[in-house]
């Protein structure tokens, strides 16, 4: 049915191809007079292009006089001239799409065409490697492209400091790992001053490897986390404090909007306790913020109603079912309150600040590009998830290598002992042989066994890069014998020494299977480059973790009842099909939970995307008076909308519970109200006549600060207000995952209930982020400069680095009784929070 849709309809990637090719045929024609161009007037076309773009000609338009021009220049600068096939998967990846160039065929020099060409709209060009080593050797060697162009290339590397990064964004083409990327956009989105950014808007990446990063690396978030700068001893503090609290004279309680409040007795009181001024300082953010959540936590939050305690740990009941949330947590320091309440435990308050997956980073460039040996068996997840295309470039020479069939053994045992016979036969006649392996364990295993019989060998387990690199290049001397996980000196490419074509080119042995087929065409991949000779073939054992997973007992019974020995193999194009088979079905399985996650991350994505937008809009505005005024605005209508419900009579209005609010929340000394003032009021006019109020006193607020102080003092408590709040948020938010499947046990689909929940839990925190802001702008004393603090400190966590070893976990910080007390009174330790 396939052969006659393409019969009809013809092939798109043939198609493809022939469309560009007349480009390419265009190109070559602007080749002689390139050639005449002295080196200034050559390198006077990036003038001339950018030019032309201001003038209103597109990117495109300009194509093939730029990729004319960037071959001239790689001639003349590096010696190497761009083959027709390399200009095609130029082209390709200037149109947004994923180019799969086999082994050798030239990726790094390709990526100078699109580049060069994307960089002449200064939006900045961004080349994405696997790792620091591939991006400063790709950087080093084609900058000198770039550079005899007059573009600027940065190479951004972990070490660099910040100006250095920032040099490095703001170069024409910036080189770096998708590690580095990301960790600076979560970076970014965590500054306290705009000049703190490094990058710019994301407008175009040039992926290498792309397979590897967008497929391999997808269920991998970057994550940043941190301590946050909060301390379980100031939980027990507040918690002491507030059993020392009586409803009614030194707080309010709101049960119907679950709120608690400390009344001016209230205030007096924790600010005697902890020996401090004014609790609304902006320096005890921290101190009130606690106070409040015991507070809750002692007068909201009731045990086996709320919560129960289960062998020790606080676990939260469902207000609508009952049920145990195993594995929930109440997000904003509530549940470290009701631990110390309850007197257990306070969990370690380590959390994650930032976090992205690769699948949601790389989806905000404007445009995206890869380039690969190994997609099409992929082409379904690039499409569906990223947008992307797969256009399979030609190879620049025809491809000669052979792969042979997979070799079937009935055992682990057998399969080894036949590697290493292949091994020893090839090196005999000094034919390089590379052994690829699924893990470093069986590398070892088979250097061990190869030691036994006196061949030399080197074994990688893509750890060093950049001496693997150097190994992997030499992999294709005569005799070399190499034994590589995988991934190992991927990048690279191995050119044949002296003499081996004659002996078949460079031999690849596969140890197993991969789960999938395109690891194993990046092994196969590794011989026959550029037309060179070569073989490849698979060493397969029934004891295999994939042919145990999928039917190997059908095979087993053949071998069994045709009489084969334990070291003769099956080479039957069968398996090898019923083996691709079951690839198929894991790679199906694997995508399928790519997808998932992307579902999940989706919706904390969609926060993410919120959050961040409205962080940079604070850093980059110098008036954000209405940005303040919008969060304040809702907290009164919420009060007032929350006990002043339409379908209540007016006569039964909670407005004694409006008053204690408003009061402990946005109204001044001077601006306190009674009941009595708002008694025969109509709802609006109620919030009406709040809003009234507080505009005067911001007014008033403004014109005793100063107006530059003030709007530096806006920015101070709204930044410090979505810091805090986002962060318990993205802990709250991953406490839900955790659980949500459990979900589907009810006959619920756990991802609508997290996409619901998670939409309740983020409307939550922005409420607060509001209430918290509107407390501080009009409650706070500011009697000096004030500046911008970081909630806490955050750490890159790596999902590439090994795990560091081990060390004692220090579960609280031990504080001497003479120290400064943790709250920030200022007092000593054992003469505040310390005192028995």
């Amino acid at each position: 049915m396939l052969g006659l849709v393409k019969k009809i309809f013809g092939d798109q990637n043939e198609r493809e191809l022939k469309r560009l090719y007349k480009r390419v045929e265009r190109i070559n024609e602007l080749e002689p007079d390139m050639q005449k161009l002295s080196d200034e007037e050559l390198q006077g076309k990036t003038n001339e292009y950018k030019s032309r773009l201001e003038k209103g000609e597109s990117l495109d338009d300009l194509l093939e006089e730029a990729f004319a021009t960037v071959r001239e220049a790689s001639k003349r600068t590096l010696g190497m001239r761009h083959f027709d096939v390399q200009l095609i998967g130029g082209m390709v990846l200037h149109e947004g799409k994923i180019a799969e160039m086999r082994t050798g065929e030239g990726k790094t020099l390709v990526a100078t065409l699109p580049a060069y060409l994307n960089a002449l709209a200064g939006n900045g060009v961004h080349v994405i490697t696997v790792n620091d080593y591939l991006s400063s050797t790709q950087s080093e060697q084609m900058s000198q492209v770039y550079e005899f162009l007059g573009m600027t290339v940065g190479c951004n590397l972990n070490s660099l400091s910040h100006e250095q990064k920032k040099q490095a964004y703001a170069c024409d083409i910036t080189y770096g790992t998708n590690n580095e990327f990301g960790f600076d956009y979560l970076r970014d989105n965590m500054v306290l001053y705009k000049e703190q950014m490094v990058q710019r808007p994301l407008s175009y990446a040039v992926i290498d490897e792309v397979d590897s990063i967008l497929i391999d690396e997808a269920r991998t978030p970057l994550i940043i986390s941190g301590q946050a700068a909060k301390s379980t001893q100031l939980y027990v503090a507040a918690d002491r404090f507030v059993r020392t609290l009586q409803g009614g004279t030194d707080y309010n309680t709101d049960e119907k909007i679950k709120n608690v409040t400390l009344t001016e007795e209230g205030v007096e009181k924790a600010e005697k306790a902890f020996g401090i001024e004014n609790l609304f300082d902006h320096q005890h953010v921290t101190l009130n913020h606690h106070i409040t959540q015991a507070l809750k936590a002692h007068v909201i939050m009731r045990r086996d109603v709320d919560y129960v305690v289960q062998e020790d740990q606080v676990v939260i009941v469902d207000e609508f079912t009952g049920r145990l949330m195993t594995g929930r947590r109440y997000s904003d320091g509530l549940h470290q309150a009701i631990e110390a309440k309850e007197q257990i435990k306070i969990q370690n308050e380590s959390m994650t600040l930032a976090t992205i997956t690769f699948q949601n980073y790389f989806r905000m460039y404007q445009k995206l590009s890869g380039m690969t040996g190994t997609a099409k068996t992929e082409e379904e997840e690039f499409h569906k998830i990223y947008g992307l295309t797969v256009i399979i470039i030609p190879t620049n020479r025809p491809m000669i290598r052979q792969d042979l069939a997979d070799a079937v053994y009935k055992n682990e045992r057998s399969k080894y002992k036949m590697v290493v016979e292949e091994i020893s036969e090839r090196h005999a006649k000094r034919q390089p042989v590379l052994v690829g392996t699924v893990s470093i364990e069986k590398s070892e295993l088979i250097a061990q066994m190869l030691k036994k019989k006196g061949i030399s060998h080197q074994v990688l387990n893509a750890k060093f890069h950049a001496e693997e690199a150097a190994i992997v290049a030499q992999a294709g001397q005569a005799g070399a014998v190499t034994i590589a996980t995988n991934m190992a000196g991927r990048g690279t490419d191995i050119m044949l020494g002296e003499g081996v074509h004659d002996l078949g080119g460079l031999h690849i042995i596969g140890t197993e299977r991969h789960e999938s087929r395109r690891i194993d065409n990046q092994l196969r991949g590794r011989a026959g480059r550029q037309g060179d000779p070569g073989s490849t073939q698979f060493f397969i054992s029934l004891e295999d973790e994939l042919m145990r997973r999928f039917g190997s007992d059908n095979i087993m019974n053949v071998m069994e009842r045709l009489g084969f020995e334990e070291d003769q193999p099956i080479e039957s194009r069968l398996v090898s099909k019923a083996i691709e088979s079951a690839q198929k079905r894991v790679e199906g399985n694997n995508f399928d939970v790519r997808k998932i996650v992307l579902q999940y991350d989706d919706v904390m994505n969609q926060q993410r995307m919120i959050i961040y937008k409205q962080r940079k809009e604070v850093l980059e505005s110098e008036n954000i008076r209405d940005v303040v005024w919008g969060m304040v605005t809702p907290v009164v209508s919420r009060i007032v909308e929350a006990h002043c419900a339409d379908d209540v009579i007016p006569e039964e209005w909670d407005l004694d519970a409006v008053v204690d609010y408003a009061n402990a929340t946005f109204l001044n000394e001077d601006h306190q109200v009674k009941t009595a003032d708002l008694k025969g009021k109509e709802k609006e006019e109620i919030i009406e006549y709040f809003t009234e109020l507080v505009e005067t006193q911001y007014a008033e607020r403004e014109e005793a600060m100063g107006a530059e102080m003030m709007r530096e003092f806006e920015k101070v408590v709204t930044l410090r207000a979505v810091d805090s709040k986002w962060m318990d948020h993205i802990d709250a938010m991953d406490q839900l995952r955790q659980g949500i499947h459990l979900r589907a046990y009810g006959n619920t689909d756990p991802l609508r209930e997290y996409q619901f929940e998670g939409f309740e839990m983020f409307e939550q925190m922005i409420g607060t982020v509001q209430e918290e802001v509107t407390r501080y702008i009009f409650k706070s004393v500011v009697e000096q400069n004030v500046k911008r603090e970081a909630v806490a400190e955050g750490q890159a966590v790596n999902p590439k680095e090994e795990p560091a070893p081990k060390k004692p976990v220090r579960r609280e910080q031990q504080i001497g009784r003479n120290d400064p007390c943790v709250c920030g009174s200022g007092k000593k330790y054992k003469q505040c929070c310390g005192r028995a």
